[in-house]
């Protein structure tokens, strides 16, 4: 019997080789907007149901299309009015059936990468060869879309199989959000490659905040910028990552939209923010701080009885 899953090593947040981020930031910022498309009818998975209710659940359905319709353009505009580039955790079936959303982020300079085919189909049960075909349908088709090569790995409503990570390693995928255990990247385990844990919150997700702490956009608000407030002081010492996963048929309502504009605009108004995507906070990671992690994560392994 495992006592965790055996993906990264424990590393005490005290004590770390310092991460220096670009011009001497102390926070490395980044906003994941989650363009996804949910079937109405998808294939059954024993160890999972796609939708609460009975087929067929259209108020569930609707609500989530809301976002694309809607709640998308309104999220959208908020962030270029704050400078915000997204890094889209992509269904990458939305690359066919909404293409101009695909489209409105490419013209923009967003980042895309891989949340799956559809957020309603699972990787639970799955045998290598079809998580290997997830994977290189995911490389090809958003390659197709927008031109970019796929850097990053968020698994279809977060679910995986023993072999995920060393698959995407294999594959040549930078980093994984896939894993909440720190506020700084940290190598991954993975049989051959290389492969970094990139941070990103379950806890000020707009999932989260609005569906199970039932957060008023006032309170999500200040959730997001109590966040930034510590991981900025932190950063002083050692770089530290900040992501805000948005739902745009959550945080694109009319009556949300805007506490989410105001909390960008204040972590925007700071000095030492980089304000970037999540390939290039890997891509700088990968080339400038994973040795460094990686030797003290060694050094540590070794020093124990």
């Amino acid at each position: 019997m495992k006592s965790d899953p055996g993906l990264y090593d424990f590393w005490p947040y005290r004590g770390r080789p310092a991460i220096r981020w670009p011009n001497g930031a102390r926070i490395a910022f980044w906003v994941a907007p989650n363009i996804e498309y949910y079937e109405l009818d998808p294939p059954d998975n024993p160890q999972r149901k796609a939708w609460a209710r009975p087929f067929p659940d259209v108020q569930s359905y609707s609500h989530r299309d809301y976002g694309n319709r809607v709640g998308h353009y309104r999220m959208m505009d908020a962030m270029d009015r704050c400078g915000v580039r997204g890094s889209v955790s992509l269904s990458v079936a939305m690359c066919q059936h909404h293409p101009e959303l695909i489209r409105d982020g490419v013209e923009r300079g967003w980042e895309f990468f891989s949340h799956g085919i559809y957020n309603t189909r699972y990787s639970y049960g799955m045998d290598e060869a079809q998580e290997r075909a997830i994977i290189e349908d995911s490389i090809r088709t958003v390659r197709e879309a927008t031109g970019q090569t796929i850097a990053g790995w968020l698994a279809p409503a977060l679910t995986h199989t023993e072999r995920t990570m060393d698959l995407l390693a294999e594959y040549g995928i930078l980093y994984t959000c896939d894993l909440f255990q720190d506020d700084q990247p940290q190598p991954v385990k993975v049989a051959r490659g290389r492969l970094i844990s990139m941070p990103y919150s379950l806890e000020i997700n707009d999932v989260i905040a609005y569906n199970s702490y039932f957060a008023t956009p006032r309170a999500y608000g200040e959730m997001i910028c109590r966040q930034f407030d510590t991981l900025y002081a932190e950063g002083a010492e050692s770089g530290t990552v900040m992501c805000i996963p948005l739902h745009a048929y959550l945080v694109g309502h009319a009556h949300r939209v805007g506490a989410l504009e105001a909390a960008l605009r204040y972590i925007t108004g700071h000095e030492g923010v980089w304000v970037t995507t999540a390939r290039e906070i890997a891509e700088y990671y990968h080339a400038n701080c994973y040795d460094l992690v990686q030797a003290d994560l060694d050094r540590r392994a070794g020093a124990k009885p």
